[in-house]
């Protein structure tokens, strides 16, 4: 086996469920089994080539059916410029409300994930645009300094959050540069999700924040769901299904996985949990 195989065996394979829709559905009905939902996301981003476009579009249309016919207890996430955020936003407008339309028609939910700042204002419009319909939702990051006023525009629209601390590398102008700023601007993001919204999803490894949204719906008595990646804290995640939380897990698939991957490990406000995954039995 060459280093790329053994890279893709040893990380891709423990966040990754292959490279197929098979591997997808499959990967599902394990973790269906195990008393999870999952969150299945189609590998690939910043496409530009309209062919490339499609071929994502066609694969979420297949996805949807594969979950509609094998009844999985599944939604879907999209990165936005894999539909053409970014490059084409007519395509984009008209690939996300056809995908969203046949989501609702198989009562699939559909999230649009979040990327790096510029494409913020884009993602926001297509979910604002699908919102009175329901049964869509956006990922909000905590890093970005104007989350604030962006969940309180897409949480007064109807959409759904996922409330996540974000992945990419921004300027000090615009999002916070400490790791103490980005968790307290979570805590108080999820503080406003308790009081004005029942659609939303706390997504996070991090122990402290899971309990404190726990001891807030002692209170506030929402039907909260936690989100974590696949293969990340797993021993954790399990004790939470076993305290009969509602646990989400996300779950790509494709041929695309080695920027996801790198992803991943350059996380580094969570690079230990991320290493400790690699590890027999974590």
């Amino acid at each position: 086996m060459g280093l790329s195989g053994f890279a893709e065996k040893l990380i891709a394979g423990r966040w990754i469920a292959g490279a197929t829709l098979d591997d997808a559905v499959r990967r599902s009905k394990q973790l269906n089994g195990m008393g999870y939902k999952v969150t299945l996301n189609y590998l690939g981003e910043a496409l530009r080539e309209k062919a490339e476009m499609e071929r994502a579009t066609a694969v979420y249309m297949g996805l949807i059916n594969a979950i509609h016919r094998n009844r999985l207890n599944a939604d879907i996430s999209i990165k936005p410029t894999q539909i053409g955020v970014g490059s084409d936003v007519g395509y984009a407008k008209k690939a996300y409300s056809g995908i969203v339309s046949a989501a609702r028609n198989a009562h699939v939910y559909t999230w649009l994930d979040m990327e790096s700042h510029q494409y913020v204002d884009a993602t926001i419009r297509l979910c604002l645009g699908e919102s009175k319909k329901g049964m869509v939702g956006i990922c909000i990051q905590s890093y970005l300094k104007r989350s604030a006023s962006d969940i309180r525009r897409v949480v007064r629209a109807g959409c759904g959050v996922r409330l996540v601390k974000g992945a990419y590398s921004e300027s000090s102008r615009i999002a916070y540069a400490s790791r103490d700023a980005v968790e307290n601007n979570y805590i108080s993001l999820m503080h406003y999700l308790f009081r004005h919204s029942d659609n939303f999803i706390i997504a996070t490894h991090d122990t402290r924040l899971i309990e404190e949204a726990e001891e807030l719906n002692k209170t506030y008595r929402r039907h909260v769901e936690y989100a974590m990646l696949n293969g990340i804290r797993n021993s954790y995640s399990k004790m939470l299904v076993k305290r009969g939380e509602s646990v989400l897990l996300y779950v790509p698939f494709g041929e695309k996985w080695l920027d996801y991957s790198y992803r991943r490990l350059r996380e580094l406000g969570h690079l230990s949990l991320v290493l400790r995954s690699l590890l027999p039995g974590s």
